[in-house]
């Protein structure tokens, strides 16, 4: 039948095309990650750029392969990945965000609202209560870290 029927691409030109497609997005949203782990000022939003483009362009990436295999078998594997990436960048990112919060790895004029500074005023470094509730203890930068500065 030739490349095209009725004047319409087959379904594998247009799978190629779209999986191209498709690459690419999910390279540049990848790329833009990375290069937010260089850019940004400080941990938390360093974290921000890590976790949220790399997973919509590994989704991307992930669809693209699909398209371009062809292969149903594979669909399963694919779709495991990304779960799997869905579950544990948010995850990851909590912990790694709430460790630089509490070791002062963070830079609070960046911060519009610290909803975790009540939290961290009521429990001392082992998570244990504090005896007086009242006593405020803000994190504040430790000014002996010269290191992750500009």
């Amino acid at each position: 039948m030739g490349d095209v029927l009725n004047g319409l691409p087959e379904w594998p030109v247009i799978a190629d095309g779209l999986a191209a497609v498709l690459l690419v997005l999910g390279s540049l949203l990848s790329t833009v990650a990375g290069i937010g782990l260089f850019r940004f000022p400080d941990q938390l939003s360093r974290m921000h750029a890590g976790t949220k483009p790399q997973v919509l362009g590994l989704l991307l990436v992930l669809t693209a392969v699909a398209l371009a295999w062809r292969a149903w078998v594979w669909i399963p594997v694919l779709l495991l990945a990304w779960v799997l990436q869905m579950l544990t960048a948010p995850v990851s990112a909590h912990l790694v965000g709430r460790a630089g919060y509490r070791t002062k790895h963070l830079r609070p004029e960046y911060l519009y609202v610290d909803e975790l500074a009540d939290v961290v005023a009521r429990q001392d470094d082992e998570g244990k209560p504090v005896s007086s509730a009242d006593e405020r203890t803000v994190p504040t930068p430790d000014p002996t870290d010269s290191s992750d500065r500009d």
